[in-house]
């Protein structure tokens, strides 16, 4: 799996690690980060799908989500809220 460097401020770093660890949501911040990507995309897809933006040719990323059910299964302690926004 590729490493990617992320800068972010240390209010929201803060705030992720509330989700981190044994009282958290996510085993570590790596999980926490892919299941936030995942999310997000899924939603962009969403919003997309509703204008017809959607490139019919594209990968959905959908498939994240299967994946993100597999990392919830071997990793994560839960997974992230949904939101209906």
């Amino acid at each position: 799996m590729p490493k990617i460097s992320v800068e972010i401020p240390a209010e929201l770093l803060a705030d992720l690690d509330d989700h981190v660890g044994d009282d958290g949501k996510f085993v570590n911040r790596s999980d926490a980060v892919r299941a936030s990507i995942r999310k997000n995309l899924d939603l962009l897809d969403e919003i997309d799908a509703r204008h017809d933006r959607l490139d019919e040719d594209a990968p959905s990323t959908a498939a994240g989500s299967a994946t993100e059910a597999t990392v919830g299964d071997s990793g994560t302690r839960g997974s992230a809220e949904e939101t209906d926004e």
